[in-house]
């Protein structure tokens, strides 16, 4: 959808013709941003990666894409990195403008507005069983970076009958010590089995704190000031009272995961995903297993062989598009973790498809 309305804007003429998409991903907004945007007009779309924190499945779907626009990068250094990268180089005005800077994940509101249908949708076919046609329809959404749950919140506001929000962390927990204690503190990144949510400052959480604060940008603008000279943001009182009936959260480790994947594989003879186990595992930890409660999964177990295989041996079959990656050709560039590499990269792969284009 996004890929489609920027071709469109740009053959008019706007932004001189021409866009340069920045994204960071942990796993799977990359290769959505990558299949939504190759072979588009005028447009580049360069990704971050962290090194060897993706799965190989989850690599393969980003670095098998041949487009002359697609610039895959994997950067030495933690999603949280590629993350602060992307935010600099918006921060950069000469940079932003000379390179006609945008973005697909979520730091594009578009993204977050995209989701909301999921829950639209999932109430909708929730409530066509008459027995539920009056219910609240509660959601627990496994989450590092806060962006699909924020949707959930953003439908709720727009007045959708939801129940409870639960936001399903694994190790990677600032979400939960926040909605449990009010400690929004940044801790080292812990290396998991469901490598999409190795999250340590979830960046569309900056979103839901405008909120919290009473849509008081000066409110916001301290705390976030706070959080980045001290690493800590800590609520108390009327505003933790506030972000608690605002939503739950439950947290599942690597153990309690793959319990999960087995439990649900031997009863029900379903396979989930290490990120879909850890929301499925949220909602037996808060006691919401009913008719009226929803799990998102967020990716096929396909993805994560080696991880699944740890619950369930022998693994199914997986499916013939990502069986096919492993027999495709990559292409994949390296940069360290420093801007002006970043950047500097980005500025020599523009220059060079557009000389390609124009030759």
């Amino acid at each position: 959808m996004l890929g489609n309305f920027f071709e469109y804007f740009l053959e008019t003429g706007s932004n001189e013709g021409r866009l340069a998409v920045l994204g960071a991903t942990s796993g799977d907004t990359g290769s959505a941003a990558i299949y939504g945007l190759r072979g588009k007009k005028g447009i580049d779309c360069i990704i971050l990666f962290p090194r060897g924190r993706v799965s190989p499945i989850q690599e393969r779907q980003m670095t098998t894409v041949q487009d002359s626009n697609i610039h895959c990068v994997a950067v030495e250094g933690t999603f949280d990195d590629c993350q602060d990268l992307v935010k600099a180089s918006f921060n950069s005005p000469e940079f932003r403008d000379r390179v006609k800077l945008g973005a697909v994940n979520s730091i594009n509101w578009c993204r977050v507005l995209a989701q909301t249908t999921y829950y639209f949708w999932s109430y909708l076919r929730v409530t066509d069983d008459p027995a539920f046609k009056d219910a609240k329809v509660g959601f627990s959404v496994p989450t590092g970076n806060f962006g699909d749950i924020l949707a959930g919140f953003y439908s709720k506001q727009m007045g959708l009958p939801v129940g409870k929000l639960i936001v399903a962390t694994n190790e990677n927990d600032i979400l939960h010590r926040f909605f449990t204690k009010g400690e929004y503190h940044r801790e080292p990144i812990q290396h998991s089995i469901s490598p999409s949510m190795d999250i340590c400052v979830s960046s569309n959480f900056e979103r839901y704190l405008f909120f919290l604060a009473g849509n008081d940008s000066s409110k916001l603008a301290e705390w976030m000031k706070n959080f980045e000279e001290t690493k800590k943001l800590t609520i108390s009182g009327e505003f933790l009272e506030r972000a608690q009936n605002d939503f739950t959260s439950a947290r599942a480790d690597t153990q309690m995961t793959l319990d999960t994947i087995r439990e649900y594989s031997d009863k029900y003879g379903y396979v989930l995903c290490p990120h879909a186990a850890v929301g499925v595992n949220a909602i037996h930890q808060t006691g919401d297993v009913n008719e009226t409660m929803v799990s998102l999964a967020t990716a096929h177990e396909g993805k994560f062989p080696a991880a699944v295989k740890r619950a369930v041996d022998p693994l199914p079959t997986p499916p013939e598009q990502l069986a096919n990656l492993l027999d495709l050709p990559t292409r994949v560039s390296e940069c360290p973790n420093d801007l002006k590499a970043v950047q500097d990269f980005m500025q020599q792969r523009i220059e060079e498809r557009m000389a390609s284009a124009s030759a």
